[in-house]
């Protein structure tokens, strides 16, 4: 019989941005009110899981995410830095209506290259990241479960490549909503499959700036 491990990476729940700025990794950025109810749905909706490890990116927004899923499982929250949002050149800058950074020219020389892409981290360092963090859950959780809670885009990311897919994408077009959950289940080593939910669905009320 094969044995089987379950990795849920979560992304975090809505951030209190009224400025709506790309923060990425920039410090200070909390959950809203709304965004720690959608923390609280989600490990209401995990409660009866195997649940025996709990990750997180060092950011503010992803440990609060975190809080309510140790307080159910009773685990302690272990930071990993590989799970932190990807860097972006772009960090700070309003980007109202997803236009923010094609209205400033000074911005265009970082936008040359879509496929590494060349304003920020490369797709690849952040697979090779992403797998780390995973491999050491797999670990940790070997025959249960683990939940790392993380960011859009390095979710985004680590599923193209375990899927297979083509990396350069449309960031309009990931499948990952906020608190969302994106679920590799492993068969022993080899991944079996790959499942996606929205436990806080409800609770999104607007788009939200792509990457955040």
């Amino acid at each position: 019989m094969a044995e089987t491990t379950v990795i849920h990476l979560l992304r975090h729940g809505e951030v209190h941005n009224p400025a709506n700025v790309l923060y990425g990794r920039l410090p200070g950025y909390n959950l809203s009110e709304n965004g720690r109810l959608m923390a609280e749905t989600v490990a209401k909706s995990m409660a009866g899981r195997d649940v025996v490890a709990l990750f997180s990116s060092p950011l503010e927004r992803a440990q609060q995410t975190a809080a309510p899923l140790a307080e159910t499982f009773g685990l302690e929250v272990r930071i990993d830095e590989r799970l932190i949002e990807a860097a972006n050149i772009f960090e700070g800058v309003s980007v109202g209506g997803g236009e923010g950074v094609f209205r400033s020219p000074r911005l265009y020389r970082h936008l040359w290259n879509p496929l590494r892409p060349s304003w920020g981290e490369r797709y690849a360092d952040v697979v090779q990241r992403m797998r780390g963090a995973i491999l050491s859950a797999r670990r940790a959780a070997r025959g249960h479960e683990a939940v790392l809670v993380s960011h859009q885009l390095p979710i985004w990311i680590i599923r193209l490549a375990a899927e297979g897919r083509r990396l350069p994408h449309d960031p309009r077009r990931r499948q990952c909503g906020l608190a969302s959950v994106t679920s590799l289940c492993f068969e022993d080593d080899r991944l079996a499959s790959v499942g996606y939910s929205e436990p806080a669905a409800a609770l999104v009320k607007r788009p939200t700036v792509p990457g955040a």
